[in-house]
C-alpha cells in the first residue's frame, strides 16, 4: 500500500481512471517528448555522476554483461513460444517489444528505491541503454527469415517482389534513436563534469525530477487506458504471455544475479529491465522495420497490459523479492 500513496503512482492511477471515463484529458504530444526527454536526461545525468564516484569495476562489467545476455535471451524465448499461436511477423515484433526494455518502468523504479533510501549504482542507467537495441536487431533478423522462406515456399514468388529490411538501416535508427542518445549523452556529460556537475545540475536532475515524473505518469495513464481497447478478443495465451511473461523474465534476471552474486538494488533494476516492454522505441522501428505485424498486438499488449502492471504491481514486487533473496 505504501507503493500506492506515492504521488507519482497516484497520478498515474489518476490518468487510468481518466481514460476509462473516456475524459478529454489529455498532454499535448510536444509536452509529453519534452517530459520524456527530460527523465532520460536526469536519469543519465544520475547515472554519470555516480559512475564519476564509483569508477568502472568488476561489479559494473558484471551488470552490464547481465543486462546484454537478458536483451538476447529473453526476444529468442518469445519467439520461439509466441510464433506457436502468432504468425512469425507479429511473433518477432512482440518478442522484440518484451525483450527491450521500458525507460519509464526503470525510471519509477529508480524513484522507488531513492524514496525507500535502497542503494543502486548509477551505471545501471547504462544497462537500461544496452538492452534497447538488441531485441530489434534479432526481431528484423527473425522477420527477414519469415519473408525468405515465404519466398521459397510460394509459388507465384516469380511475380511479386519481397523485400528485406536492410540491418545497417535499422541499426542506424537503433543506435542513433534521440532518447537513447540523450541518455547517453547525458550520462557522459555527467562522468565528466563529476562533482561540480552534479552541485551545478542539482536543481534540474533532482529537485524537479518527482514532480515530472508525476505529470509524465499521467499522460502514460490516459495512453494506458486508451489501449486496453486494443486487447479485446485477443487470444487468452496472448493476455496471459502479457502478464506471465514479465515474471519469467523477471525470475530469469534474478537467478543470473544469485549465481554472480550482484546487489539487491541492482538486481531489482535487472529485474524491472527484463520485466519491462517497450512501447515507444521498438513500436517506432518495428512499424517500418516489420510492416506485416499488427500494431494493436505489440503496442496494445506492452502499453495497455504490461506497463500498468509493471507500475501497479511489479515494481514492489521484484524490488521486495530482490532484497530478500539477495540481500
Amino acid at each position: 500500500m505504501q507503493s500506492f500513496l506515492d504521488p507519482a503512482i497516484l497520478f498515474f492511477v489518476f490518468g487510468l481512471l481518466a481514460g476509462a471515463l473516456r475524459s478529454n484529458l489529455e498532454i499535448p504530444p510536444q509536452i509529453a517528448r519534452f517530459l520524456s526527454l527530460y527523465l532520460l536526461m536526469a536519469l543519465g545525468l544520475k547515472g554519470g555522476f555516480a559512475l564519476h564516484q564509483s569508477g568502472l569495476t568488476m561489479d559494473v562489467a558484471v551488470s552490464l554483461g547481465c543486462a546484454l545476455l537478458l536483451a538476447t535471451v529473453v526476444p529468442l524465448l518469445g519467439y520461439h513460444l509466441l510464433k506457436r499461436f502468432l504468425s512469425g511477423y507479429d511473433a518477432a515484433a512482440i518478442a522484440a517489444t518484451y525483450g527491450s526494455v521500458s525507460a519509464v518502468t526503470f525510471i519509477t523504479t529508480v524513484q522507488y528505491l531513492d524514496n525507500h533510501n535502497l542503494p543502486y549504482g548509477g551505471h545501471m542507467a547504462a544497462a537500461m541503454a544496452l538492452m534497447e537495441s538488441p531485441a530489434i536487431i534479432m526481431a528484423v533478423l527473425l522477420a527477414n527469415m519469415v519473408r525468405q522462406r515465404e519466398k521459397e515456399q510460394s509459388l507465384a514468388a516469380e511475380s511479386r517482389t519481397v523485400r528485406n529490411t536492410p540491418l545497417g538501416r535499422i541499426l542506424h535508427e537503433s543506435v542513433t534513436d534521440g532518447a537513447q542518445l540523450v541518455l547517453l549523452g547525458a550520462m557522459v556529460i555527467g562522468i565528466v563534469t563529476g562533482q561540480s556537475g552534479h552541485d551545478a545540475m542539482q536543481p534540474f536532475a533532482g529537485d524537479l525530477f518527482k514532480g515530472m515524473l508525476a505529470f509524465f505518469l499521467l499522460d502514460m495513464g490516459l495512453n494506458a487506458a486508451r489501449n486496453m481497447g486494443e486487447l479485446k478478443g485477443k487470444s487468452p495465451w496472448l493476455l496471459a504471455y502479457g502478464l506471465i511473461g514479465p515474471l519469467f523474465h523477471a525470475g530469469l534476471a534474478l537467478g543470473l544475479c544469485v549465481l554472480l552474486d550482484i546487489p539487491a538494488g541492482n538486481g531489482a533494476l535487472l529485474m524491472v529491465l527484463a520485466a519491462s516492454a517497450s512501447y515507444i522505441a521498438v513500436p517506432a522501428v518495428v512499424r517500418h522495420a516489420i510492416p506485416e505485424a499488427n500494431p494493436s498486438l505489440y503496442i496494445g499488449m506492452s502499453l495497455g497490459l504490461t506497463f500498468p502492471f509493471n507500475i501497479l504491481v511489479g515494481i514492489p514486487m521484484y524490488v521486495g523479492v530482490a532484497h530478500r533473496v539477495l540481500s
